[in-house]
């Protein structure tokens, strides 16, 4: 049985038991303690926390997961991967045990022929929470399980929580007894590798306190509504139907393992060492296929780096097999085929995706060469651990990634000051971020805005419908905290109850505006999200005094919000012409725009061609010139994917959407941001600028309205006075600066030839004028420009036969060469150097730099003691 059918037959089967049927979240978490989604009940935890109301008291999904913590395990046991899908059934105070039990029970065992998954009932052994005597019984008498193969096991097995206070309660788990060829008899407690765990049913029913570990933490009691959550292994029941043994062998994931061994000319299960490098690219291919299809792209940082470092791991494993050419190009496609058939979106989108694997891949395979050399290098010196500072610059420098030098490293049998490493990065972090928070409203802790969503319920936000709302200040917080009043000049962040203002979300930056009230008045600084349904203001005060309880009075800025519209209006303008002109793989992947001013990243390879760039700008104004009316719509998630609609990679979208069109079907995309009503409101938009911003990623710049004219008014008058100032007609201009510009090359063409000459003559005379330094020939000079070219052609004027050694000095630098005499004596310029500089330098035996020495004539001093002092001539 296809994986993609074990998917289908689960929702049919809860589907049929009165379930809604809820679509998988996009893998980045919509959560700030999570980077991704790790367990099927992440999407459902405002549910079963009672923060929000569930669209219904059942409800099943199949959801994608990523959990990294075991990634140096992948492909050394049959049970880790970094990829993975959870089936769940959930209950919000509907059903409780007896109901769970006997769904998973019937779904399990049920004939294949009926719906069902077909297991073999003799083999299959539960487990409950030691005390949870009702499980047992309904395991029991219910099921007709025999008592011999129903287990109690402790806290650490069979009882869930999140990790924190709050809901928790017993679980009972499902096992297969795959028989005596994957291990001993005796049930799951002796050998979990023979009796596979498949199914997990979390009874929610109490309530934890404060502790830590799996165990060490009270139950204070019952919960006021009891819920279920349970999550069946999708991976692990196609382990089982498809009767393979682990999960790189299933159908979705054995493809691109067997495609890796046959471009590696290795076998698999054969050696060891092979197996594990052919499950690590399989599974993390399939991973990196997921990630990407769901927005995440490469990056130094968060989600984009765990996506960096897995793609990295799993090209390093094909070269490890011995394979040298790109190897992405061979794999992602079998990932995708084996993916489609339950996630078609992978296929249809499969352009984009394959554009930031395989840019990535190619920009691996270049700090792979460099930074290799630069490591094997630092590990030959050394027989203690690798210095922090080492890992850091190979890092930093070039881009080479800690787990990879720790992986290195290891094989050689060596350590890597990892501590050390972190608090380089650490510090470095801290340094760039010192002033990046300083506008928004996050240095309240997210418990604080909960605990005021809960007081006071959500923002009435009214920003698609007014500028201007009468409203009630609720809260005012300062440093973090809550306070009563806040006086003039201040700065704080105040909660109303309603707002007209745009809180900065989807590339729009927030409204600008006022506050109004009796004695008191501010300017609003910026308006946040910070969680999901409140809305909070930064302000300065201007006057007075403003207080909880306060009525004020809320506009915004009208010129702010038009441009702002105009702005936003125009990235979905530039968005359709970008298609328009490069294909449908040209996808946004982000965005901001601001009043007067837009960026737009997309997924594109190189730069753009000049032809595109104008048709573009000019397929984005007469969008504008034809006045393509602008609609937008609410409509259910499922029917803007039919139409088309274009969704934010990595944004998570409620069930109900707003889809704005531009022109009908010519832009048609899921946003929340403002708009204009019609095309021609925008009134112009001038592209400013195209650059990349990482593998596979470009970004075109442009302003728009006024803006607009006013860049096009700032261009004229350059040119006017620059055609002023070469005398010269506007239409001849090129051909002017041409000119000069080619005059300029035959100037900097002499210059050049006349330093050569100059350098020339100097190094004649710095070699006739060479001293004997213990029968190394010791020439030295200082000069204004770059010293190197000095050193060499000194040092090769020097009798080619005897130990020669140059030294130069210059404001730029302090270079020391020496001929293949002297190095033939054992005399190295990159030691001496060294040495000179205090270690502020280095080279090799040839040729060596650093620093200008803080007094040159003490340096030169110093070398010819030591050229004098030295031995094995």
């Amino acid at each position: 049985m296809r994986t993609a059918e074990v998917k289908r037959r689960f929702l049919a089967h809860f589907e049929a038991a009165g379930h809604r049927v809820a679509a998988g979240a996009p893998l980045p978490a919509d959560d700030p303690t999570l980077l991704f989604v790790n367990a099927g009940m992440v999407p459902f935890k405002p549910y079963l926390l009672g923060q929000r109301t569930p669209p219904g008291p059942r409800m099943t999904s199949v959801q994608k997961c990523v959990r990294t913590l075991d990634i140096d395990e992948v492909g050394k046991t049959t049970r880790h991967g970094t990829f993975f899908q959870m089936n769940g059934n959930f209950s919000f105070g509907d059903y409780f045990k007896e109901e769970a039990i006997a769904l998973a029970w019937d779904l399990v065992v049920k004939p294949v022929a009926d719906g069902g998954y077909g297991l073999d009932a003799d083999r299959i052994w539960a487990t409950v929470y030691r005390d949870d005597d009702e499980a047992y019984a309904l395991w029991r008498d219910r099921i007709g399980l025999p008592e011999a193969r129903i287990v109690r096991r402790g806290k650490a097995d069979n009882f869930w929580s999140m990790g924190v206070p709050g809901p928790c309660g017993p679980c009972s788990e499902l096992f297969y007894d795959r028989g005596p060829a994957y291990g001993r008899d005796g049930g799951p407690e002796v050998d979990e590798d023979r009796f596979l765990e498949f199914w997990n049913l979390v009874f929610m029913q109490y309530e934890r306190g404060e502790g830590s570990g799996k165990e060490d933490y009270p139950v204070l009691g019952e919960l006021p509504s009891r819920n279920i959550d349970t999550g069946m292994g999708l991976e692990r029941m196609a382990v089982l139907l498809q009767g393979v043994d682990n999960l790189y062998e299933i159908d979705e994931t054995r493809p691109v393992l067997d495609a890796a061994a046959e471009l590696t000319g290795t076998a698999y299960r054969t050696e060891p060492d092979t197996d594990v490098r052919l499950r690590v690219i399989a599974d993390h291919v399939r991973t990196a296929l997921m990630m990407i299809g769901d927005g995440v792209t490469p990056a130094n940082e968060g989600r984009g780096y765990v996506l960096r470092r897995i793609l990295r791991r799993a090209v390093r494993g094909v070269r490890q097999l011995g394979y040298e050419d790109p190897a992405l190009p061979h794999l992602l496609p079998v990932a995708r085929d084996c993916m489609a058939p339950s996630y078609p979106e992978l296929a249809t989108d499969f352009e984009r995706i394959a554009s930031y694997a395989y840019g990535e891949e190619d920009a691996f395979r270049g700090t792979l060469r460099q930074g290799s050399a630069l490591l094997g290098r630092a590990l030959s010196g050394t027989s203690g651990p690798l210095p922090a500072g080492t890992a850091f610059r190979l890092h930093d420098t070039y881009g080479f990634p800690i787990d990879l030098t720790v992986e290195i490293a290891a094989e050689r049998g060596l350590d890597v000051d990892v501590d050390g490493f972190r608090r380089l990065m650490a510090e470095q972090r801290r340094k760039a971020r010192q002033d990046a928070r300083a506008k928004k409203t996050g240095h309240a802790d997210t418990g604080l805005y909960r605990s005021l969503l809960d007081a006071g319920g959500p923002t009435d936000w009214l920003a698609h419908d007014t500028l201007t709302a009468e409203a009630t200040v609720l809260a005012v917080l300062r440093d973090g905290g809550p306070v009563d009043a806040a006086g003039e000049s201040e700065i704080v962040t105040v909660v109303l109850d309603r707002t007209p203002f745009y809180a900065e979300s989807g590339g729009q930056d927030s409204d600008a505006g006022t506050l109004r009230g009796t004695g008191f008045a501010a300017e609003v600084l910026d308006v946040q999200r910070p969680v999901k349904g409140l809305i909070t203001h930064q302000v300065r005060i201007t006057g007075g005094e403003i207080a909880t309880g306060l009525r004020a009075h809320a506009e915004v800025d009208p010129e702010w919000r038009l441009g702002a519209r105009q702005a936003h209006s125009g990235t979905h303008i530039v968005h359709a012409a970008l298609r328009a002109a490069l294909g449908p793989g040209a996808v946004q992947s982000g965005s901001y725009n601001r009043p007067g001013y837009l960026r737009l990243d997309f997924s594109w390879q190189g730069t753009l061609p000049d032809a595109a760039r104008g048709e573009i700008e000019e397929t984005a104004n007469l969008a504008i010139r034809r006045d393509l009316p602008v609609e937008v719509r609410r409509m259910p998630l499922a029917r803007a994917r039919e139409l088309g609609a274009l969704a934010l990679f990595g944004e998570t979208y409620d069930d109900v959407v707003r889809v704005v069109e531009i022109g009908g079907a010519w832009s048609r995309e899921l946003c929340g941001g403002t708009h204009v009503d019609h095309a021609a409101q925008v009134g112009s938009i001038t592209l400013t600028g195209e650059s990349s911003v990482g593998s596979g990623r470009r970004r075109v710049e442009a302003v728009t309205g006024l803006e607009s004219f006013r860049y096009l008014a700032r261009e004229r008058d350059l040119v006017t006075e620059v055609a002023a100032r070469l005398n010269a007609p506007r239409d001849r201009l090129p051909e002017r600066v041409a000119n000069l510009v080619e005059k300029l090359k035959e100037a900097e063409r002499v210059n050049r030839l006349l330093r050569d000459q100059v350098a020339v003559a100097e190094a004649g005379i710095a070699a006739a004028q060479a001293e004997d330094a213990g029968g190394v020939r010791f020439a030295h000079a200082h000069t204004d420009a770059p010293p190197r070219r000095l050193a060499e052609l000194i040092v090769d004027r020097l009798p080619e036969r005897r130990p020669g050694v140059a030294a130069v000095t210059s404001p730029s630098g302090f270079v020391v060469a020496a001929n293949q005499a002297a190095q033939d004596a054992g005399v190295s310029a990159g030691e001496l150097v060294k040495t000179v500089l205090d270690g502020r330098g280095g080279g090799n035996a040839r040729l060596a730099q650093g620093r200008p020495p803080g007094d040159a004539s003490a340096a030169l001093t110093v070398l010819a003691r030591l050229l004098a002092a030295s031995t094995d001539r």
